[in-house]
């Protein structure tokens, strides 16, 4: 199933988000990519910071597993689950050498940083371009919301 784009949000701007955009529709295991600008974008005379986050979905397998109703009656249940994790995500976007390794990286978050120095033709002053790139993961669609202090179900 190809991965879906929803970049209604998003101005287009960042040369950056764009290729990260194309690799990861280029992923199996994502199957929606959401860019959004960041209220953190900001222009000045001599740089320009663009500020956008991206939020993948991951696409998911399910897989039926032995369970017991009421602690004694035999069954199954069906168990769905994602095709990886934002851990796999960094490791395979550190594995593309035109993306390489986030700056920084936790269970929650990938994140870029990247600037450019231009300098326009009949210029003697350029400017310089930092882009700011966030990647979280999205909760999957089937994900019940959990009610404050009590563990999952099963």
């Amino acid at each position: 199933m190809p991965c879906e784009l929803d970049a209604t949000k998003w101005s287009g701007e960042g040369t950056f988000t764009q290729l990260l955009i194309d690799r990861l529709r280029g992923l199996d295991a994502i199957a929606l990519v959401r860019v959004e600008d960041a209220p953190a974008t900001r222009s000045e005379a001599d740089y320009n910071f663009i500020s956008n986050e991206i939020y993948v979905r991951f696409a998911t397998r399910s897989r039926r597993e032995p369970a017991k109703k009421f602690g004694f009656l035999p069954s199954t249940r069906e168990v769905v689950e994602p095709l990886t994790t934002v851990a796999g995500l960094e490791e395979a976007l550190t594995d593309m050498p035109d993306v390489g390794a986030p700056d920084y990286a936790d269970e929650a978050m990938l994140q870029y940083l990247r600037t450019e120095r231009i300098v326009p033709p009949y210029q003697t002053r350029g400017y310089k371009i930092v882009e700011l790139v966030r990647i979280y993961e999205i909760a999957p669609a089937f994900a019940p919301p959990r009610a404050a202090g009590r563990p999952p179900l099963s």
